[in-house]
């Protein structure tokens, strides 16, 4: 299969053509060419879209999907079209489904179902057994199988010593530890984030102070075992500073924020819509800020989506009742992009989430693999349902004004367009 991309902006910094326009062949999923003009031949599948920008293929580091056991809410299948109508040509898969992820034959299960896709997925196990929090999981046997992390989805390890065992076990193997960041001493029942606007509403707050605790005891115990550890989904101005010191003892620690908590805050709570329902919950508009720029000075290594789909019975009830989580793939561009310079945006979404989960990064040069993202940063639109590509339709950007569209993609020799 020969494709040619026409006039496209290519945006990667390490390329010898970033931020040039240029024609680019690809042959058989390798780019065989870049250059300013390259002539069409009749059995070239031509690609010409407005604006066209191209980057290095997006990767997000923790997309949920329902399957096994929660089929209804999103399939593997239907998951990975998504994501790459989406523009990610990889991502990172959490293990919260039925049955947990937490051993080898799970890992294969997983990797088996998205074998020929054009997506490719990255599954992270669950760091203890059946996600309970008591005995570590087969950590090293998933690795081997292809588990890219282990981390226990949106529940906090409560247990000091299994995290410290984890990470002193973890470096025998160069394995990654996802901590999630919440203390559910403090947290207590709280469903949104405690100030202002939960007191008017009525609403059980969950202090900043629950993420701070948690992050702090966290990095106390990395400082003592030393190995890896990521912290997703932060969501406070505090939080990114703990991490920033850590970071400057020369800790090997990383940190994700969501799109959601980068363009949204919980001023939107007011018409208790559950879809505004989050682990973490949304911050104030100070803590928007810090994370915004923390994610300009690197602090904050990743941008994530944090697609968690849920199905209509357990989001579109009673705010208290609902389900935490949000779908996230097909929104997050419009919203990341509209508070972000592109440059900022590309690197936390490409290189540093690969590095971190260590996934190859294929540039876009010739000779490589054509893992490409394809999209127009300065279309403006208002998001709607009929955006949604998910099963599931819980995305708290509904109605909301986004910068940026997607194409789609070009990955495992396939094209992927809307």
């Amino acid at each position: 299969m020969s494709t040619l991309l026409k006039n496209a902006l290519i945006i990667d910094a390490e390329s010898p053509y970033h931020n040039q326009k240029k024609d680019i062949l690809i042959i058989d999923g390798v780019i065989e060419k870049i250059a300013d003009s390259i002539e069409t031949k009749e059995n070239y599948n031509i690609i010409e879209l407005e604006n066209l920008h191209v980057s290095c293929g997006w990767f997000d580091s923790s997309v949920s999907f329902g399957e096994p056991g929660f089929e209804e809410r999103e399939t593997i299948e239907n998951g990975l079209q998504v994501a790459a109508k989406s523009g990610f040509t990889g991502v990172a898969v959490n293990g919260n489904t039925n049955p947990v992820v937490d051993s080898k034959s799970d890992i294969e299960y997983l990797k088996n179902k998205a074998n020929f896709s054009a997506t490719k997925l990255y599954p992270i196990g669950a760091l203890t057994q059946k996600s309970e929090g008591k005995e570590l999981a087969e950590l090293y046997d998933m690795q081997q199988s292809g588990a890219v992390a282990f981390g226990d989805y949106n529940l906090p390890v409560e247990n000091d010593n299994l995290l410290k065992i984890a990470l002193l076990y973890a470096q025998n193997f160069d394995g990654l530890v996802l901590s999630f960041p919440k203390n559910n001493s403090i947290a207590g029942e709280g469903i949104a984030n405690e100030g202002i606007n939960s007191t008017k509403l009525g609403l059980k707050g969950i202090p900043a102070l629950a993420e701070h605790i948690q992050i702090a005891r966290d990095l106390f115990l990395l400082e003592y075992t030393g190995g890896k550890l990521h912290i997703p989904t932060i969501s406070t101005a505090k939080s990114v500073e703990l991490i920033k010191e850590a970071k400057k003892k020369g800790l090997q620690v990383t940190c994700s924020v969501t799109a959601h908590h980068l363009a949204l805050t919980d001023d939107e709570l007011h018409g208790f819509d559950s879809n505004f329902k989050t682990n973490p919950p949304l911050r104030t508009t100070e803590d928007t800020k810090a994370l915004i720029k923390a994610v300009k000075n690197r602090v904050i290594d990743i941008i994530t989506s944090d697609h968690n789909p849920i199905d209509i019975e357990n989001k579109k009830v009673e705010f208290s009742e609902a389900k935490d989580g949000v779908i996230g793939l097909e929104s997050l561009f419009g919203a990341v992009n509209s508070v972000l310079n592109l440059d900022d945006y590309i690197t936390c979404i490409t290189t540093k989430p690969k590095q971190i989960f260590g996934i190859e990064n294929y540039s876009i040069k010739e000779g490589k693999k054509a893992d490409i993202t394809l999209f127009n940063p300065d279309t403006t639109y208002t998001f709607t349902s009929k955006n949604i590509l998910s099963t599931s339709k819980n995305s708290p950007f509904i109605n909301k004004n986004l910068k940026g569209i997607v194409y789609g993609v070009i990955a495992n020799n396939q094209i992927i367009l809307k």
